[in-house]
């Protein structure tokens, strides 16, 4: 198995993340076309169980497989490569038989008391498989982090995707005249059968490999294996904590959401057709430029741990002022575009143009998780990640907190929900800053953080102009679209070029892009 270098690795994962953030929002084109808000609605109850589901299973083993991997194989101690995986495969295995006799057990009360609608139990229980195929394909992953080869990593999410979008439009059409919950109950199918072709692609790739082979008897190297055992979990559960809280979050929001709207007055069929159109519609658009903003991170925290290393307390700060500047410059766009075409977007993309004022509403106070990454990422490479979970943890009890107030009390419905969302995406941000400013201080470049934004004004007013020209020349919506973003992003740059803060030097030492920029534009080099 050839290892890849770090830049590279880093590369194949952010270009697959790109191609998967695409296939999602397709997929969920598909589904708005099939399924409709209302079934979309059904579907998004159960979905975030399906993250505490996995949280529970795998624990943050991969994360802890991938790192005494990569250390047994930089000593070439094979046969413990191979005990790993094995007592990896045992607690996986235990945990998933847990998971899924609970799941079974407690579906009936959960869908019908917690979720406040019956037809969710479908959805719920289509859910299920996952739980053993997400087991397996974790330990799969964190081998094949941990041997430093990406390639099968980012092929699975690619195939992953491409099968749920297939299936979903199949099962769907299938089930559909059976009823709104049988339908929901496919979409969540198509999910669980795509995770499972990316198991037995992952399989196959681990097979071809002909690193690790795994024979019995097993039993006897996981009795022997109790040093790896505590070696697993020591690096697995602390890793765990931000997971679980995301996760819980996640579970319990639409429990809150639900009940909160159904005490203010709101029909089941309504809370379902709003809940649907925010997590469905609304929130992927929101979170499609955070692949960006995810390689960032990942690239962030060993920067910050060497410069901290080194007592390196200016490189840090260095290092978090042009992040933050790199998650602004892809952040003000985006929430521009969203803003000023959210009605443009919902009826080209959902057909669902009532979805439109909710994107309007908490797109601007979305540009404060585009922060997040940086922050977050700096407090981990500082060694500081449990204040990173502390308030990650605040954060979003204070979003749970907020719904059943903002949404029943003050009889703001589906917008108290959103106002308790966007608060905790700015309380979370301003921890972080917090929390850095305690450490190193926020030594950040103003000057380029005000041009970032006079550039994202500067383009949206560009933009709608574009846009009104262009849709009064009786083009179609989706062609006037598509030219509007592309001339609008060609004026965001030029400016941000003009005003210097993306320079040819800077672009000239990207591996790959500088390289074939320098044969193309070769003068003054």
């Amino acid at each position: 198995m050839k290892k890849q270098s770090l830049v590279k690795g880093a590369f194949v994962l952010t270009i697959a993340a790109f191609v998967t953030k695409i296939l999602v929002l397709v997929n969920s084109i598909v589904q708005s076309r099939v399924l409709g808000s209302e079934g979309i609605g059904i579907k998004m109850m159960v979905m975030p169980l399906m993250g505490l589901m996995i949280t529970l299973t795998t624990i943050g083993l991969p994360i802890a497989i991938s790192r005494l991997v990569a250390e047994a194989d930089a000593q070439g101690n094979g046969a413990k490569v191979k005990k790993i995986l094995i007592v990896a495969c045992a607690i996986t295995g235990s945990l998933c038989i847990v998971v899924v006799c609970l799941s079974v057990f407690l579906g009936q009360v959960c869908s019908a008391y917690f979720l406040t609608d019956q037809r969710s139990y479908y959805s719920f229980m289509a859910l299920i498989p996952i739980i053993p195929i997400v087991a397996v394909s974790g330990v799969l992953k964190g081998y094949f982090r941990g041997m430093q080869t990406m390639n099968p990593l980012a092929l699975s999410q690619v195939i992953e995707q491409i099968a749920r979008i297939g299936f979903t439009y199949f099962l769907v059409q299938s089930l559909i005249p059976l009823g709104i919950e049988y339908a929901a109950a496919g979409a969540v199918v198509s999910s669980v059968l795509g995770e499972a072709l990316s198991l037995v692609y992952l399989i196959i790739a681990f097979r071809l490999s002909h690193q690790t082979k795994l024979r019995l008897p097993i039993w006897k190297k996981v009795m022997k294996g109790r040093d790896i055992f505590i070696e697993l979990l020591s690096t697995a559960l602390p890793t765990t904590g931000n997971g679980l809280i995301f996760s819980v979050s996640k579970a319990i929001q639409p429990i809150i959401i639900t009940k909160s709207l159904a005490i203010a007055g709101f029909t089941s069929i309504v809370i379902a057709k709003d809940y649907g159109m925010l997590t469905g519609f609304v929130m992927p658009l929101l979170f499609f430029p955070g692949f960006i903003n995810q390689s960032l991170g990942v690239t962030l925290v060993p920067a910050i741990s060497e410069a901290k290393a080194n007592n390196h307390l200016n490189l840090i700060q260095r290092r978090l002022s042009q992040a933050i500047c790199v998650a602004l410059g892809v952040g003000v766009p985006s929430t521009a575009l969203l803003y000023l075409f959210a009605h443009e977007l919902m009826t080209l993309i959902y057909k669902s143009p009532q979805a439109a004022p909710f994107l309007k509403f908490i797109a601007p106070f979305f540009l404060f998780h585009y922060l997040q990454t940086p922050l977050q990422s700096t407090l981990v490479g500082l060694g500081h990640a449990k204040a990173a979970m502390l308030n990650n943890m605040i954060s979003k009890g204070m979003t749970i907190l907020l719904i059943y107030p903002l949404s029943a009390n003050l009889k703001l419905g589906i917008y108290g929900v959103i106002l308790a969302i966007c608060i905790g995406v700015i309380l979370e941000t301003l921890l972080h800053i917090f929390s850095v400013i305690k450490l190193i201080g926020f030594d950040v470049n103003y000057y380029d953080m005000i041009k970032i934004l006079l550039a994202g004004i500067s383009m949206g007013l560009g933009g709608k102009l574009v846009f009104v020209y262009l849709n009064n020349s009786e083009l179609r919506l989706g062609t006037a679209i598509l030219i509007t973003f592309l001339l609008s992003i060609w004026i965001y740059l030029m400016i941000l070029i003009y005003l210097k803060v993306i320079r040819r030097k800077a672009i000239l030492r990207i591996p790959f892009v500088g390289e074939k920029l320098a044969m193309l534009f070769p003068i003054g080099r």
